[in-house]
């Protein structure tokens, strides 16, 4: 059997209208109509106020920092259980990443470790200049609680929901509840412009002057003017095109992700029920008021290490991967600060969570066979498991 993919692009064949069109016009530049078309068909589709095209979601973060005056000295809270591109734009801006830890029932940035991390920077009067929040593989985050905290201490939120596109909090588009929103239109995301992104604010200005930064931060003027730094950080019009004729087809590829998703419960369901010794498993959870886009299929197991698993899943031609490692546990930011749900337990949330977590194969053109496969071999792995204990 070929090798069953974790998350791969997904043409629909509709990006080539788009796509034509930059060819024949010869709109090839960092400019043109299909990234304005782009632009506003985020906008109709989440809701946002406004948008602006950027070469990558960690590029839109880092826009999103400099529009708040994140700087030198400042500190920004993150989740810590979250892909480095959260945390690294804050140091982009010579401001320091303060890790939150996570809770455990969307596996997202702990409201009780966020309001202890605020107290103490609070009494030592450094609080941040933003928190960026995380909606970790699809699944939205506990916004109203996050939201209440951010307006008691009036910081700022920067919504990052580059894995979340078409996820609802309330009813409402993840990326468009905080101050700023960023999307990510990476290649294994759910929808894809090859490498891309969009922040997001319901204020104009704000993304007004995203844009300008992300063009190089050029004045108008009959010369080549520069009064700010600027960035080479705009959407390609070809890119753009991609992304316009993905867009067609985005709520297909979330029936098709939590279709997916369900398939995987049920599967695994059926043999929890029918061995006794069969390991532990949780998925992360949709809790009440939330709809995931389940951009990524995960598991968490208790009593046997992920890693283990994935070597068997690599060994029958599958490609899993580990659930993110935290990011405070990471070399780079082994001086950084981190603030746990649980002060007393002998682990965070967060590292619980990556070293019982495994990401399944979940690519949309993934067939009802080859997830059978899937779920048959990890099925094997884990009763050969059960029983050797």
């Amino acid at each position: 059997m070929k090798k069953i993919p974790l998350a791969i692009p997904h043409m629909s064949g509709k990006e080539m209208a788009y796509i034509e069109q930059a060819f024949a016009e010869n709109w090839i530049a960092p400019v043109g109509p299909n990234v304005d078309l782009f632009e506003e068909k985020v906008c109709d589709y989440t809701g946002a106020g406004f948008a602006t095209a950027t070469s990558s979601g960690t590029a839109a973060i880092h826009l999103a920092l400099q529009l708040l005056g994140v700087t030198q000295g400042d500190t920004v809270f993150c989740p810590s259980f979250t892909f480095a591109a959260s945390a690294n734009p804050i140091h982009y801006q010579g401001a320091e990443a303060v890790f939150i830890d996570s809770e455990m029932e969307t596996w997202n940035m702990s409201p009780i470790a966020l309001e202890r991390a605020l107290i103490d920077a609070k009494q030592k009067a450094q609080l941040p200049k933003a928190i960026i929040v995380v909606h970790i593989y699809g699944q939205p985050a506990k916004m109203t609680e996050i939201m209440a905290l951010a307006k008691a201490y009036q910081v700022p939120i920067v919504e990052d929901a580059a894995e979340s596109l078409g996820s609802l909090y309330e009813g409402v588009q993840t990326g468009t509840i905080g101050d700023i929103g960023i999307y990510s239109f990476n290649g294994n995301k759910i929808i894809t412009t090859s490498g891309g992104g969009m922040l997001v604010s319901a204020n104009k200005a704000w993304t007004q002057e995203a844009k300008f930064l992300s063009e190089q931060a050029k004045e108008l003027s009959p010369y080549y003017q520069h009064e700010k730094i600027g960035y080479n950080y705009r959407l390609s019009n070809v890119s753009a095109g991609i992304g316009c004729g993905q867009m067609e087809v985005l709520q297909e590829r979330i029936a098709q992700k939590r279709l997916i998703f369900e398939h995987y419960v049920e599967g695994f369901t059926r043999y929890i029920e029918t061995f006794s010794n069969f390991p532990r498993i949780t998925c992360q959870r949709e809790i009440e008021g939330t709809f995931s886009n389940r951009w990524l299929s995960t598991i968490h197991i208790e009593g046997v290490h992920p890693l283990l698993l994935k070597e068997a899943l690599d060994a029958n031609g599958i490609e899993g991967r580990l659930l993110w490692k935290p990011l405070h546990l990471q070399p780079v930011f082994r001086k950084n600060r981190f603030f746990a749900e649980d002060v007393d337990a002998p682990i965070s949330n967060a590292q619980h969570l990556f070293e019982g977590g495994l990401c399944l194969p979940s690519a949309t053109q993934m067939t009802p066979k080859e997830q059978l496969y899937v779920i048959q071999t990890v099925a094997k792995f884990l009763i050969q498991a059960g029983e050797s204990k």
